[in-house]
């Protein structure tokens, strides 16, 4: 084995040694921001796709007009959202505020806890599947032990109730909550369409042509039916998959990261603060509100 790809391994070697119950915001530091940020991003990514696939919050969605009118906002506020909850762990005064803020944003809209439940599972179980798929290594078992912790006390502190503490438990409750609730509407597409013209908008000019045939490929079936999307060309999916793969076997053979992913908003170029998050009809009240402090 030669010096770099020993020097590849630094970070899984530290994760190994930390203990995903006292360490958990350190481990899903590393894992997100140092040796996964594309991948957790676009696992992400595809995971918020699958909440469209359930027609009650693709509606939802659908009505509030977001994603049409400030759908990049929208993008970069859910981002932002993530990494208030992790820069200085989750039970930081920073990620309390964070998560009231986020709390008062959902208190505008009646959503049931059980669609709570699932859209979480989505934010743990998407950059999962991604990186064992598409990644340059798989997850450990501390990684995952960790990952769940966190995302059950990020649940917690939305106030959602009945949450797994497992890895397994999001994936059972993500497979069994499909299962029953997937089905097309024509919301779901909409919101699709939407989010898709985001995405191509957010990416790098050059990919832009090819965003949203690239993201259909990489939905699997009940998703894309679900989501009304066209079926893509076998060469198509062959070709996004196998360039996906072949990216992470070269990762394999780079050094690892030396600082930490931070996303860079384009809504916010001067920078922000936590007083601009959040859809901007609701600004004014936001920010002239006492805030809930989560228990």
């Amino acid at each position: 084995m030669t010096r770099l790809s020993r020097r590849r391994y630094d970070v899984l070697r530290e994760i190994r040694a930390l203990d995903p119950e006292r360490d958990t915001d350190r481990i899903v530091w590393l894992t997100s921001r140092h040796e996964f940020p594309w991948d957790y991003t676009q696992g992400t990514g595809i995971a918020f796709l699958r909440d469209y696939g359930i027609p009650s919050i693709a509606r939802l969605l659908d009505r509030t007009g977001e994603f049409e009118g400030d759908g990049v906002k929208r993008y970069d506020d859910t981002l932002l959202f993530g990494e208030e909850a992790t820069v200085e762990g989750i039970d930081s005064e920073r990620s309390h505020a964070a998560l009231r803020r986020l709390n008062r944003i959902h208190g505008h809209y009646d959503i049931p806890n059980d669609e709570f439940q699932y859209v979480l599972a989505t934010t743990i179980v998407g950059p999962v599947r991604w990186i064992d798929e598409f990644g340059w290594r798989r997850l450990d078992p501390v990684e995952l032990q960790a990952l769940a912790r966190f995302t059950t006390r990020f649940g917690e502190l939305m106030g959602i109730k009945g949450l797994p503490d497992t890895y397994d438990g999001y994936l059972e409750l993500l497979t069994s909550y499909e299962r029953d609730r997937f089905a097309y509407d024509p919301a779901n597409r909409r919101v699709t369409e939407a989010a898709l013209r985001i995405a191509r908008e957010t990416a790098p000019a050059a990919l832009r042509p090819l965003v949203r045939r690239v993201t259909i490929a990489l939905m699997d079936e009940p998703l894309r039916t679900a989501l009304g999307m066209p079926r893509q060309p076998a060469w198509c999916v062959a070709g996004v998959r196998g360039g996906l793969r072949l990216r992470a076997r070269l990762l394999r053979l780079a050094p690892p990261r030396r600082t930490a992913y931070h996303h860079r908003p384009s809504t916010y170029p001067q920078g922000y603060r936590l007083g601009d998050l959040g859809p901007a009809s609701m600004l004014g009240e936001l920010n002239h509100t006492p805030l809930r402090r989560p228990s």
